[in-house]
Protein backbone atom coordinates (compact mmCIF):
# COMPACT_ATOMS: atom_id res chain seq x y z
CA UNK A 1 0.00 0.00 0.00
CA UNK A 2 1.32 3.17 -0.99
CA UNK A 3 1.14 5.97 1.35
CA UNK A 4 -1.17 9.61 0.47
CA UNK A 5 0.73 11.96 -1.35
CA UNK A 6 -0.86 14.82 0.65
CA UNK A 7 0.36 14.66 4.47
CA UNK A 8 -0.41 17.84 5.47
CA UNK A 9 0.21 19.27 9.33
CA UNK A 10 -2.64 21.96 10.03
CA UNK A 11 -2.27 23.94 13.02
CA UNK A 12 -3.32 26.99 14.98
CA UNK A 13 -0.36 28.63 16.46
CA UNK A 14 0.02 31.36 19.06
CA UNK A 15 3.16 33.92 18.07
CA UNK A 16 5.68 32.28 20.22
CA UNK A 17 4.54 28.62 18.56
CA UNK A 18 2.40 27.46 21.36
CA UNK A 19 -1.07 24.98 20.29
CA UNK A 20 -2.15 24.83 23.90
CA UNK A 21 -1.74 25.99 27.42
CA UNK A 22 -1.67 22.85 28.52
CA UNK A 23 -2.72 18.88 27.07
CA UNK A 24 -6.14 19.14 28.37
CA UNK A 25 -7.11 22.59 26.86
CA UNK A 26 -10.16 22.78 25.66
CA UNK A 27 -9.25 25.65 22.89
CA UNK A 28 -11.65 28.49 22.21
CA UNK A 29 -8.83 31.06 21.47
CA UNK A 30 -8.48 30.01 17.52
CA UNK A 31 -10.30 31.72 14.92
CA UNK A 32 -10.08 29.89 11.86
CA UNK A 33 -12.27 27.11 12.55
CA UNK A 34 -14.76 27.28 9.64
CA UNK A 35 -11.40 27.71 7.55
CA UNK A 36 -10.02 24.39 8.95
CA UNK A 37 -13.33 22.69 8.47
CA UNK A 38 -13.56 23.86 4.66
CA UNK A 39 -10.14 22.84 4.12
CA UNK A 40 -9.83 18.95 5.70
CA UNK A 41 -13.86 18.11 4.74
CA UNK A 42 -13.83 14.98 3.13
CA UNK A 43 -10.57 14.13 4.36
CA UNK A 44 -8.82 11.56 6.86
CA UNK A 45 -8.00 13.76 10.48
CA UNK A 46 -4.83 12.01 12.23
CA UNK A 47 -4.88 12.96 16.01
CA UNK A 48 -3.39 12.45 19.27
CA UNK A 49 -6.15 11.03 22.17
CA UNK A 50 -5.37 14.20 24.10
CA UNK A 51 -6.15 16.26 20.66
CA UNK A 52 -9.71 14.14 20.90
CA UNK A 53 -10.59 14.70 23.92
CA UNK A 54 -10.40 18.41 23.55
CA UNK A 55 -12.49 18.79 20.35
CA UNK A 56 -15.76 19.64 21.89
CA UNK A 57 -17.49 19.56 18.54
CA UNK A 58 -18.60 16.81 15.78
CA UNK A 59 -16.08 16.57 12.95
CA UNK A 60 -18.89 15.40 10.57
CA UNK A 61 -17.56 14.27 7.03
CA UNK A 62 -13.92 13.23 8.23
CA UNK A 63 -12.76 10.10 8.98
CA UNK A 64 -10.95 10.73 12.51
CA UNK A 65 -8.17 8.34 13.09
CA UNK A 66 -6.81 8.83 16.73
CA UNK A 67 -3.40 7.30 17.03
CA UNK A 68 -1.99 5.63 20.16
CA UNK A 69 2.04 6.15 21.29
CA UNK A 70 2.36 2.44 20.28
CA UNK A 71 0.98 2.82 17.07
CA UNK A 72 3.85 3.38 14.29
CA UNK A 73 2.83 6.09 11.86
CA UNK A 74 4.24 4.57 8.64
CA UNK A 75 1.81 1.65 9.45
CA UNK A 76 -1.70 4.24 10.46
CA UNK A 77 -0.59 6.06 7.09
CA UNK A 78 -0.63 2.89 4.81
CA UNK A 79 -4.60 2.29 5.89
CA UNK A 80 -5.49 5.77 4.33
CA UNK A 81 -7.00 5.09 0.53
CA UNK A 82 -7.27 9.10 0.12
CA UNK A 83 -5.07 10.77 -1.40
CA UNK A 84 -4.97 13.35 1.41
CA UNK A 85 -4.98 13.49 4.75
CA UNK A 86 -4.24 15.87 7.70
CA UNK A 87 -2.72 15.73 10.97
CA UNK A 88 -4.45 17.77 13.54
CA UNK A 89 -2.38 17.35 16.91
CA UNK A 90 -1.26 17.22 19.24
CA UNK A 91 2.62 18.53 19.50
CA UNK A 92 3.70 14.75 19.94
CA UNK A 93 1.65 13.52 16.98
CA UNK A 94 2.73 16.21 15.36
CA UNK A 95 6.57 14.92 15.77
CA UNK A 96 5.95 11.30 15.00
CA UNK A 97 4.20 12.21 12.08
CA UNK A 98 6.80 14.95 11.00
CA UNK A 99 9.14 12.59 8.67
CA UNK A 100 5.72 11.71 6.51
CA UNK A 101 4.80 15.45 6.18
CA UNK A 102 4.85 17.25 2.62
CA UNK A 103 3.28 20.20 3.54
CA UNK A 104 2.84 22.57 7.11
CA UNK A 105 -0.82 24.95 7.00
CA UNK A 106 0.12 27.49 10.03
CA UNK A 107 -2.54 30.46 11.09
CA UNK A 108 -0.90 32.22 13.68
CA UNK A 109 -2.84 34.17 16.31
CA UNK A 110 -2.74 36.90 18.27
CA UNK A 111 -2.06 35.86 21.54
CA UNK A 112 1.42 34.93 23.69
CA UNK A 113 1.26 32.17 25.70
CA UNK A 114 4.70 32.08 27.55
CA UNK A 115 4.84 28.30 28.01
CA UNK A 116 2.90 25.28 26.83
CA UNK A 117 2.56 22.75 24.55
CA UNK A 118 5.14 23.45 21.39
CA UNK A 119 3.82 22.82 17.73
CA UNK A 120 6.31 20.16 18.06
CA UNK A 121 6.76 18.14 21.22
CA UNK A 122 9.43 15.98 20.52
CA UNK A 123 12.86 16.57 18.58
CA UNK A 124 12.59 16.87 15.02
CA UNK A 125 15.34 17.12 11.98
CA UNK A 126 15.55 20.31 10.45
CA UNK A 127 14.11 21.03 7.53
CA UNK A 128 13.73 23.82 4.67
CA UNK A 129 10.34 24.80 3.81
CA UNK A 130 9.29 26.77 0.85
CA UNK A 131 5.88 29.28 1.03
CA UNK A 132 2.90 28.67 -1.01
CA UNK A 133 0.45 30.42 -0.21
CA UNK A 134 -0.89 32.80 1.83
CA UNK A 135 -4.75 32.50 2.46
CA UNK A 136 -6.81 34.79 4.60
CA UNK A 137 -9.17 33.36 7.35
CA UNK A 138 -12.73 34.33 6.47
CA UNK A 139 -14.53 37.22 8.82
CA UNK A 140 -10.85 37.90 10.99
CA UNK A 141 -9.17 40.83 10.31
CA UNK A 142 -5.07 40.37 9.97
CA UNK A 143 -5.18 36.39 10.77
CA UNK A 144 -3.84 34.47 7.70
CA UNK A 145 -2.78 31.00 7.27
CA UNK A 146 0.71 30.25 5.59
CA UNK A 147 0.74 27.45 3.70
CA UNK A 148 4.45 25.84 3.05
CA UNK A 149 5.72 22.72 1.14
CA UNK A 150 8.29 20.69 3.16
CA UNK A 151 11.48 20.25 0.42
CA UNK A 152 12.66 16.63 0.99
CA UNK A 153 16.15 16.41 1.24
Amino acid sequence: MILPSEIILIAAVTVDGFIARHSSEIITWTKDLPLFKKQTMGYPLIMGSNTKNTITSELKGREVIVVKRSDNPRDILKKISSKKCFVVGGGKTYSRFYPFLTDIYLTPHPHIFGEGVPLFSDKIKSSKLTFVKLVEVPQQVGIYQYQYKIIKA
